[in-house]
């Protein structure tokens, strides 16, 4: 389980995350929601380690993350970043390597190129996977990055705003192979997202913040109604049934 606690980021003057105490259990997809500039990206990356914190803890499995080495806890949780930029030309196959860098620290075995493969085939990147990154769509390199995540092989995977960048088909096919790490891989997979029919469809919790603070937490069917949504987004907001799935329409 995830546990922060009281976690808080101030740059200078400003209150980024302001006391979010929250529980990821483990297991299924949880999904981070909210206005631009919430601060959602930054919890994420204040659970990763990625970004110190102000004020607060995290608690990964027992584990403070602020005294777990490096190399302990990158074997418990990954992170793709919301932006992702490599400056070395790098093939497909070489940036999914980096994903056992924790594991080997560079020397790779063939179990090892067991889970590059097997990355590189669950992410649907055999016929690309010689290609250099700057030689692929955005969707593929999306693709690509996540794979590497994948083949770190953690219980936790943290991903901030994974569909950026990428068209409809590629989305569902990403929030489709989410949903599955989570439940035939039995990964706790916890995800920024945008779109919030996304976050209805695919995810089995949802965390809302609004202006650093969390505004509500619960499952699809607490959060997806028009009331909290009307009010986290300060927009109206209309929610239908269509196929057993709750669609949010915000379009006036």
């Amino acid at each position: 389980m995830i546990t922060t606690h009281g976690l808080s980021k101030k740059y200078q003057d400003v209150l980024v995350v302001d006391g979010v105490s929250v529980e990821i259990y483990k297991g299924g997809l949880t999904a981070i929601i909210g206005p631009n500039g919430a601060g959602k990206s930054t919890l994420l990356s204040m659970i990763s380690r990625l970004t110190p914190m102000s004020a607060g803890s995290v608690i990964i499995d027992g584990l403070d993350v602020t005294r777990t080495p490096s190399s302990e806890l990158a074997k418990r949780l990954s992170i793709l970043r919301q932006h992702n930029e490599s400056t070395l030309r790098l093939s497909v196959r070489d940036l999914v390597a980096f994903g056992r860098f924790p594991h080997t620290s560079g020397r790779l075995t063939a179990e090892d190129q067991e889970h590059i493969n097997d990355a590189i085939h669950y992410l649907g990147l055999e016929e690309y996977q010689h290609r250099h990154l700057d030689e692929l769509s955005g969707g593929q390199r999306q693709r690509a990055y996540v794979a590497m995540v994948m083949c770190q092989d953690t219980d936790y995977v943290l991903l901030d705003e994974p569909l950026n960048n990428i068209d409809m088909q590629h989305a569902v096919g990403m929030m489709q192979l989410l949903r599955r790490a989570a439940d035939d891989k039995g990964k706790t997979v916890v995800v920024v997202l945008h779109d919030i029919n996304f976050a209805s469809c695919y995810a089995d919790h949802i965390i809302s913040m609004r202006r650093g603070q969390l505004a509500y937490q619960g499952t699809p069917e607490e959060i997806i109604c028009s009331d909290v949504l009307t009010e986290l987004y300060a927009i109206p907001m209309q929610v239908h049934e269509i196929n057993g799935q709750r669609i949010c329409i915000y379009f006036r």
